[in-house]
């Protein structure tokens, strides 16, 4: 993007809004998103499927983005954008508003030849959504690109098969996986050369995933990758690492508890979300359900000058929670979207005492919403978009600014702090011993 544009469109999204707006994947309704784009021909100009494509991308965002803005800002991004894909200094905009924005992708349309019709429409629309506050964050997405998104949301790899890391067929049961572990293990081990060492790795991970019931389970219908690493720290502390959050997360939280809801020592729980990308925006108010049940306040989305409560889902408390006496989330600068919100939630409620650093600020919840207008027999886009903020626990966005640790290590006191906040046994000592598993 040229940094003309960039500067410009940040001045039009001030205006548009009085505040400002990871990693987030949210489910979105289609249905009715984009029903007014997809009625033909609004325009004159419209009668051209490439005017169509780049219009509808204009109504999507008109009706979705997180800002309430006007058309002229927005005929005034397709200007600057449309100039910049065709190369040359600047545009001519009849008219302020959604109709000048047609009639000016018409006649540069007209003065493009055949073949590159197409590329102008496209990129014109890559570089408006590109420019979209806060920039980088919306984009236009082909059916690969889609699929490839949600499965990086989702932690699906799918070039990688667990099974054949282990040179077992899929599906093999937990018996046959540890068999073949074993086997392999073996061998690796009486090899000194690094590319040993590494598949050793790699065999390990496979026999991680696929020799736990749950996780195997998961696995197989979904090909998703376990993102719940729990073990127990001293006698009385349950630490669980969240990597990410996937669809599968609320479930291996759910194993957990339930392998260990019968050992009444455990008192204490470490939820270490430090390096977590984000993932399933529902993740968070499904977890807070675990722990205090059906049709509570969970948080407040912000679309378009308002806020949008949500409520946790008609799902039962787990009743072994109530046994955790103190619970710590640890954060740090790449703690983001997702895991961010289910901090700040934590916080804001008295639950947990979060330790740490301030976490990335990356507070938008992107979703994608399918263009119906197709300018090529078997391709088809989809526009992914900021749709709202998320907010802290003052109700100022994360977006940003962060969520803040009531216990921050960067300070010189923070162990004697740690030690005056945990008070059931053991805990100020795991916390601080989990602290030290990602140095």
């Amino acid at each position: 993007m040229s940094r003309r544009i960039i500067i410009v469109f940040g001045i039009l999204s001030l205006a548009m809004s009085s505040i400002f707006g990871g990693y987030w994947l949210y489910r979105a309704d289609a249905s009715g998103q984009t029903a007014s784009a997809a009625e033909a021909y609004k325009t004159p100009a419209e009668q051209d499927v490439y005017v169509r494509f780049d219009m509808e991308i204009f109504d999507i965002i008109m009706s979705n983005y997180w800002q309430k803005g006007s058309e002229a800002d927005l005929a005034g991004l397709y200007q600057l954008a449309l100039a910049k894909a065709e190369g040359i200094a600047a545009e001519t905009l009849p008219s302020p508003d959604r109709a000048g924005a047609a009639v000016m992708l018409g006649e540069a349309l007209t003065r493009t030849a055949q073949d590159k019709r197409k590329d102008l429409a496209v990129n014109t629309g890559i570089i408006v959504l590109a420019n979209l506050a806060p920039q980088g964050r919306s984009g236009l997405l082909s059916e690969k690109q889609e699929q490839q998104f949600r499965d990086t949301a989702n932690n699906i790899n799918r070039d990688d098969d667990l099974y054949s890391d282990l040179g077992v067929k899929e599906g093999a049961s937990t018996a046959q996986v540890q068999q073949a572990f074993d086997e392999k293990k073996a061998v690796l081990e009486a090899s000194s050369s690094p590319a040993a060492k590494q598949e050793l790795a790699v065999a390990a991970h496979a026999h991680e995933v696929l020799a736990d019931t749950g996780s195997k389970a998961i696995y197989d219908e979904t090909k998703i990758e376990p993102s719940v690493v729990s073990h127990i720290i001293g006698t009385h502390t349950l630490y669980l690492d969240l990597s990410q959050v996937t669809p599968a997360t609320l479930q291996e939280f759910v194993n957990t508890m339930e392998k260990t809801k019968d050992n009444p020592q455990l008192t204490g729980m470490v939820i270490d979300v430090r390096g977590n990308i984000g993932g399933t925006l529902d993740f968070a108010k499904y977890l807070l359900a675990l722990f205090v049940g059906p049709n509570q306040y969970a948080f407040d989305l912000f679309h378009q000058g308002e806020m949008q409560v949500e409520r946790t889902p008609a799902v039962a408390k787990i009743e072994s929670l109530k046994d955790f006496k103190e619970i710590a989330i640890l954060t740090d600068a790449m703690t983001q979207s997702t895991a961010e919100l289910t901090t700040t939630i934590f916080k804001r409620m008295h639950m947990a005492t979060v330790v740490g650093t301030k976490t990335r600020g990356w507070g938008t919840v992107e979703n994608t919403f399918p263009i119906t207008t197709q300018i090529h027999e078997g391709e088809r886009y989809s526009v992914l978009l900021v749709h709202s903020l998320t907010l802290r626990e003052d109700n100022e966005p994360i977006e940003g600014k962060g969520v803040d640790p009531d216990i921050d290590i960067t300070a010189t006191d923070w162990r004697q702090k740690v030690a005056d906040t945990f008070r059931s046994s053991g805990m100020a000592s795991a916390v601080i011993e989990a602290l030290g598993f990602k140095k």
